[in-house]
């Protein structure tokens, strides 16, 4: 009768040493792959990393750009809306709400302030290599002031005032339109907006 048992063909030493040293080596070319997956991971992660901090630098630039033109606008049209009539022509001409003394990138009226009114001014003027909007303010008497509503980070390309209403045939309510161009000066964001706004005097000037 026959007899089988379960014991393996008989290995030499040399045959265990050599399945130990294939089973734990790694080849060239797996190496390759693994170095080629990781610079891949790495390059993404980091071109992410980049695209994000370049992203956050604009929205920046943008909201700081925002942030300084709805001021000056609201500034120069809340001096705007409640200007007053020259009755005796010592800020502009007699009779005229506002005016345009030195082209549309200028406008000049009788503010209303703290401590009476006052002959001001809003105008686009460069300060250095820089075009800003600089303000006049108490035109004439011993406290007269300039200085500038924008920030040296901005470059004012544009700044138009038209106006409407003013005495004649025209029997609208005196206004004014803005038209301002600014662009942000960063190294590497430059954003640039747009806007027109009209803006009508607040007092009543009816005939």
């Amino acid at each position: 009768m026959r007899q089988f048992n379960n014991l393996t063909p008989h290995k030499s030493l040399r045959d265990y040493a050599g399945q130990a040293i294939k089973s734990k080596g790694v080849s060239l070319i797996e190496m390759l792959a693994a170095v080629a997956i990781f610079a891949i991971t790495v390059g993404a992660i980091s071109g992410i990393f980049v695209s994000t901090i370049r992203t956050q630098r604009r929205i920046l630039a943008i909201q700081e750009l925002l942030d300084q033109t709805s001021y000056v606008l609201e500034y120069m049209g809340r001096a705007l809306r409640m200007a007053k009539k020259d009755s005796d022509g010592t800020c502009i001409s007699v009779g005229n709400n506002y005016e345009n003394p030195s082209g549309i990138s200028t406008i000049k009226f009788i503010a209303i302030r703290e401590g009476g009114e006052f002959c001001w001014e809003f105008s686009r003027q460069l300060d250095g290599t820089v075009y800003r909007i600089q303000e006049r303010g108490k035109i004439g008497t011993a406290e007269e002031t300039t200085s500038f509503l924008t920030s040296n980070k901005l470059q004012v390309n544009s700044l138009k005032f038209n106006l409407s209403g003013e005495p004649g045939s025209d029997t609208l309510q005196p206004r004014v339109t803005i038209f301002l161009e600014i662009l942000g000066r960063g190294t590497t964001e430059r954003p640039e907006i747009q806007i027109q706004t009209s803006i009508s005097q607040r007092p009543l000037d009816a005939p």
